[in-house]
């Protein structure tokens, strides 16, 4: 288990192989790492399948309208939704998209993030400075590196559950 510095802002993220610990940057992102607390709280993120897993580049998921494979689930939908809660302003820094990172998955407009994310496969600078790095892993790669590959997968892996440390 990763040494948790600041449980508030750690997310215990658990799936299919084991439990990937998250370390959110409230100095870098707050607005973006206040949401995913507050969906992670609400169980939301619970179920959300992997939608869109490139090798070599990323695992996207947290389509919380559309992405849960236990509530009227459909594939071909998932990606295309986020919250209820309105989109965030871009919260763009120097931090570098690497291996590990967790960036705020969005459409073209830079401050249409809302509940999904990624977490980088790999060093991926050419995503710097154009979409909001708001957390690293540091315990559980592994696990994401297991994550099923698909644009969409076939059968897509799921977040089993998303937690704020503090509340496990």
């Amino acid at each position: 288990m990763a040494d948790i510095k600041d449980p508030e802002n750690t997310i215990l993220l658990e799936l299919k192989d084991g439990q990937v610990v998250i370390e959110l940057l409230p100095d870098v992102a707050p607005q973006h790492v206040a949401r995913m607390k507050e969906l992670a709280r609400s169980g939301a993120y619970d179920n959300v399948v992997f939608h869109r897993v490139i090798d070599g580049f990323m695992a996207q998921t947290g389509d919380v309208a559309n992405g849960n494979a236990e509530k009227d689930f459909n594939i071909r939908l998932a990606g295309t939704g986020g919250s209820d809660m309105p989109d965030l302003p871009a919260e763009f820094s120097k931090l570098p998209h690497e291996r590990g990172t967790i960036g705020a998955a969005r459409s073209a407009n830079p401050n249409s993030a809302n509940s999904q994310f990624f977490i980088n496969f790999s060093d991926n600078s050419f995503l710097n400075g154009q979409y909001t790095v708001y957390g690293r892993v540091i315990s559980g790669m592994e696990h994401v590196d297991a994550i099923t590959r698909g644009e969409p997968p076939a059968n897509p892996d799921r977040i089993v559950s998303m937690k704020v440390a503090a509340d496990a």
